[in-house]
């Protein structure tokens, strides 16, 4: 089987450096903002890194939620490691807002809602210039 992660194609990229990537989410029903800080190597688990790419990727994920609290002020932000679908380590960084479809269930729930968010149309690029 081959994986979509490692063999990814026409993506957002918002940051790439030789260990991992975060890119931009676009096609993921419910959420209006959503990245994913993707481990470049194919491991399934975070322990299946040394402490050192544990931490890499960890501030990584924590540089990502900041640079979106900053640019979306989202009333919270979720973040998940699953890796159910694709057993390849990624982390999901989902801004959350109040009136976003399924708030305050996860993303993946039934919406509650219609889906009507207003957010600046270049919030990827706001984030990527802050990653830089």
């Amino acid at each position: 089987m081959s994986c979509p992660i490692c063999h990814a194609e026409n993506e957002d990229v918002l940051l790439q450096t030789p260990n991992l990537r975060v890119i931009a989410v676009h096609n993921e029903a419910g959420s209006p903002a959503f990245c994913r800080v993707i481990w470049q190597q194919h491991v399934a688990e975070m322990t299946d890194l040394p402490q050192a790419q544990r931490d890499e990727i960890m501030d990584m994920v924590y540089r990502v939620e900041s640079a979106m609290r900053q640019v979306l002020q989202p009333a919270k932000i979720n973040l998940a490691s699953l890796g159910n679908v694709v057993p390849h380590l990624h982390w999901h960084v989902i801004a959350r807002f109040e009136n976003d479809a399924n708030f305050p269930a996860p993303i993946w729930a039934a919406a509650v809602r219609s889906h009507e968010m207003m957010l600046p149309q270049d919030w990827p690029q706001q984030v990527k210039a802050l990653l830089a």
